[in-house]
């Protein structure tokens, strides 16, 4: 997709980048939109039409159940590669979170749409980061069977942005910040060039999940109070009724605390054995 081609309107920007199905082109329109993003009108009450082929991803990998993908040790090169692809895979689908929070929510203030393309702009980045990486490793993007598991949850809330960001920041991406610290130990128990630089690369990530996460709580609690909705009780009747996957540990508080969630979310959490268990009263 040639960004000269892009229509001027951001909403409409986002959709014509979430449908392209060439990584490179994808990641080079997500930089291109952050860049020129002082100069893009932002349209955020019209209500854009979902076209076929949302999201746009290449023919590889091959998407299957997360049940279906194999796994494999990190203690053999190609088993490091799996795991490394497996996180690429989960920073690309997080460029089309991003780009697709961006056009198909109409409504929202300047600053939701802003926020979300500073987001796609960074997932752009880090899945170049960890894409260069595996070429460095004899691999590229596509290589490995990937699952579906993120796209998933954001089909099931496409309705309604709140919904969207309590399950898919707040949830889902916010898993990431539980289990980055523990696959770093992993790979530096592997100890090899290669493992050690994807420490590294996870430092950065891990750095900007936190913010990311921090703006789904934020626009979250927005809603929330828009719609004079009690946040904690809200959260689990969502969760209940999108059958949102269960947390459990090990839960990185700090960065859960960094990102915006409160004491009264921390505490649920910890309860329960990093089983979140929410009072009787909301079911």
């Amino acid at each position: 997709m040639s960004t000269a081609a892009l229509p001027k309107e951001l909403r409409q920007q986002a959709l014509q980048a979430l449908l392209e199905r060439n990584p490179n082109k994808k990641v080079a329109a997500a930089f291109y939109l952050r860049a020129h993003a002082a100069t893009i009108l932002i349209a955020t009450d019209a209500s854009l039409i979902t076209p076929s082929g949302v999201p746009g991803c290449p023919d590889q990998p091959e998407l299957r159940s997360h049940l279906d993908v194999p796994k494999r040790s990190p203690f053999t090169a190609e088993g490091l590669a799996a795991l490394l692809h497996a996180v690429t895979h989960i920073e690309f689908n997080a460029i089309n979170l991003a780009l697709d929070a961006i056009w198909r929510f109409s409504g929202m203030p300047n600053a939701y749409y802003l926020d979300w393309l500073q987001v796609a702009a960074e997932e752009a980045q880090h899945f170049s980061l960890l894409r260069d990486h595996l070429k460095t490793m004899g691999y590229d993007y596509g290589d490995f069977p990937a699952h579906t598991g993120l796209w998933d949850m954001t089909e099931k809330t496409s309705a309604d942005v709140l919904a969207r960001m309590a399950l898919v920041p707040r949830t889902l991406e916010a898993r990431g910040l539980d289990a980055t610290p523990p696959m770093q130990a992993k790979l530096r128990k592997v100890g090899t060039p290669h493992a050690l630089r994807a420490v590294d690369i996870l430092d950065i990530i891990l750095r900007d999940e936190i913010t990311h996460v921090a703006i789904g709580n934020y626009w979250y609690r927005h809603l929330c109070a828009d719609r004079d909705l009690d946040p904690v009780l809200t959260y689990a009747k969502l969760a209940l009724k999108y059958s949102a996957p269960r947390l459990k540990g090990p839960i990185n508080l700090d960065a859960r605390r960094s990102a915006g969630f409160d004491d009264v979310e921390l505490a649920l959490l910890v309860q329960g054995s990093g089983n979140i268990k929410f009072p009787e009263a909301i079911t």
